[in-house]
């Protein structure tokens, strides 16, 4: 159980005490502040009864005790505890007995200021030796230090044994509270950036005849705001970490690609992920010139790790194309324009004569779903450069066409089938024939004006083969994507490259399904990544096993998975808003409707979502057929 309000967070298991063991613990900003936080009460450890997360950054604990001599088997002391993100806990002891009550109770503290990452691995001390300290304890080693504070403070305080202790008399029916406070030395109070008035995202809610849509589209929001992230250098500016607890820090493909999916609930979010990453871009001349740097990341065991620097860099002129139809105000997608030329001419420069772009560069396979990325860059780079008035726009366009020609013919594969888009081509020009969830990519092309998508890589009869594969036992699991095909060898159900089912691929799957008219296809993963939300308490992870559906069945969680993690909260969002199918163009002052005309969840409405800077609402009826509800003024319905 995660408690996430970054920097903060505290990790749980669902018995309430932390033991040290593990994971457990509060953490703030990646090193573990306090590991052990162990309540007795009258000598006794309560009896867990129940653990609950009630937000994104809080956990509640509740226990039992029976401390009357001779009562029968009825508990008569409840211990609840409320445990936050922020460093904080909250003790309270509820008496149901008949008479007052003399309760003995005890905190056993301690805590090895480990780095998270020497955690994961294995490789942390024995607890540190703790000294009293004001009213708590504290513990520290050449890394840093951290204390525990205590209101009201102990009537002892015993440092060799890691304990305070206090003794309460409580009267029949009677309540008291013990609040405890984690501090990491030389830092303030966490102040979650989601949880401020001037948090970027809107706060959407959802409503229908399904009423998972409600739960999942506020889970997601939640923990959307709790992964977010402030530039240090540039406190205006926010953007998503990557995920929770391993990926805290900044991963720019992931940021923009969660950036993307989130545009539904406002433009800040997009507009302050590109500021933070043009800071990033690499502006020195040579090769990488104009590249969002970041780092290599497995791609499974048929490629070599793919560079994630490359997304990044392809993402970006498209993030700030789609949030200029979403509503960005024009002076700050002029500031942001020169990075995103860069980007541009990074490609055209690194493509050079060619009609595909290595992953990486230079010598590596050509990959299909970096040909997506670079296909839908170079149009979407091309309708922003035309619209602010910057020349290159034909030549991206121009290129994009033989592109087009040059990948139909070369990565798809004939076979008994019908076909399939090969994975990837070697260097020395041998396609690779396995079917990946990285296919989707092909999909997802890209928002024109008008609310028109811009053309795919794949001709109709192609892409129609493609939907029927995607919808296919061998690539649904039943509860979303694999990432590769069961039938595929090197098939694997954790594999999280190599068939587990991971929630951002899924999302972009449906989405673009339902744009291409394969709504059968589409509405099927839908309708089992939801199941599979309710399994997790609607926080997707960010993967899952692709392990298949059955009667009686649950996903099964990803030893490694974040949780929450930035792309599965985004991909909530994505998912809900694809049954409306709302495609902007506030330039333009329109907006078009595309619902899901078989309406698979039947009737849905979404309020509170942003259009052109203002409030917008849609709903969808069991007939799927859409009504905006609300909308900005002058904001017209297109065709």
């Amino acid at each position: 159980m995660i408690c996430v309000a970054l920097p903060g967070l505290a990790i749980s298991t669902d018995q309430g005490q932390l033991t040290g063991h593990g994971l457990e613990g509060f953490y703030r900003a990646g090193r573990r502040i306090l590991s052990r936080c162990q309540v007795r009460v009258a000598g006794h450890e309560p009896l867990a009864v129940q653990a609950r997360m009630t937000s994104a950054d809080r956990a509640r604990f509740v226990g039992t005790l029976r401390v009357t001599p001779h009562g029968g088997p009825d508990p008569d002391i409840v211990v609840e505890r409320t445990r936050s993100a922020d460093g904080t806990e909250l003790i309270t002891l509820h008496s149901a007995a008949a008479r007052p009550l003399r309760l003995p109770v005890e905190v056993a503290l301690g805590t090895d200021l480990a780095d998270l990452g020497a955690i994961a691995s294995g490789t942390v001390g024995p607890e540190l030796a703790a000294t009293v300290h004001d009213s708590g304890l504290r513990w520290s080693c050449a890394a840093g230090a951290s204390s525990v504070t205590a209101d009201p403070p102990p009537a002892d305080a015993i440092a060799s044994a890691g304990l305070l202790r206090w003794d309460f008399e409580v009267p029949p029916g009677g309540t008291v509270r013990v609040e405890l406070r984690v501090r990491l030395d030389g830092a303030g109070p966490v102040r979650a950036v989601g949880r401020a008035a001037t948090s970027p995202l809107a706060t959407a809610q959802a409503t229908g005849d399904d009423p998972r849509v409600r739960a999942l589209l506020a889970t997601s929001v939640a923990d959307l705001q709790a992964l977010l992230v402030r530039d240090p250098a540039h406190p205006a500016d926010t953007h998503l970490a990557a995920g929770a607890p391993w990926r805290c820090g900044l991963a720019p493909a992931d940021a923009l690609a969660a950036a993307r999916m989130t545009l539904p609930l406002g433009t800040r979010l997009a507009a302050g992920t590109l500021r933070t990453l043009a800071r990033t871009q690499i502006t020195a001349p040579g090769p990488r010139c104009g590249m969002i740097p970041g780092p290599r990341r497995d791609a499974g065991a048929h490629l070599p790790p793919g560079c994630t620097g490359t997304e990044a860099t392809l993402l970006f002129p498209v993030l700030l194309a789609e949030a200029r139809r979403w509503g960005l105000p024009d002076q700050e997608a002029e500031e942001l324009l020169p990075a995103a030329e860069r980007c541009l001419t990074w490609l055209r420069t690194t493509v050079g004569e060619g009609p595909y772009l290595s992953d990486p560069q230079p010598g590596g396979p050509v990959r299909c779903e970096t040909q997506a990325h670079a296909h839908r860059a170079a149009l979407l780079g091309a309708d922003l450069l035309d619209a602010c008035g910057s020349p290159g726009g034909d030549g991206l366009r121009e290129w994009a066409r033989k592109l087009r020609a040059t990948f139909r013919r070369d990565f798809w594969i004939d076979d008994p089938g019908g076909g399939r888009p090969a994975a990837a081509r070697t260097p020395d020009g041998r396609p690779l024939p396995h079917l990946c969830a990285t296919a989707v990519h092909l999909l997802d092309t890209g928002l024109l004006g008008g609310g028109a998508h811009a053309p795919g890589l794949l001709d109709r009869v192609q892409t129609e083969q493609l939907a029927r594969l995607l919808g296919s036992p061998v690539m649904d699991s039943g509860w979303g994507l694999r990432g590769l095909g069961a039938k595929e060898i090197g098939y694997n159900p954790f594999g999280h490259r190599s068939g587990a089912v991971r929630v951002h691929e899924t999302a972009i799957a449906v989405a673009g399904l339902a744009a291409a008219g394969y709504e059968k296809e589409g509405a099927a993963l839908l309708r089992g990544v939801l199941t599979a939300a309710g399994a997790f308490g609607h926080r997707l992870p960010e993967m899952y096993a692709g392990e298949r559906r059955g009667d009686g069945t649950a996903p099964l969680p990803h030893p490694a998975a974040c949780r929450p993690a930035a792309t599965a909260a985004a991909a909530g969002v994505l998912l809900l808003t694809t049954l409306a199918g709302v495609r902007p163009d506030a330039p333009a002052g329109t907006v078009t409707l595309r619902p899901l005309r078989g309406a698979p969840l039947g009737e849905i409405g979404l309020t509170g979502l942003r259009v052109a800077g203002a409030p917008f609402s849609v709903r969808v009826s069991r007939l799927g057929l859409a009504m905006v509800e609300e909308a900005a003024d002058g904001l017209q319905l297109g065709v």
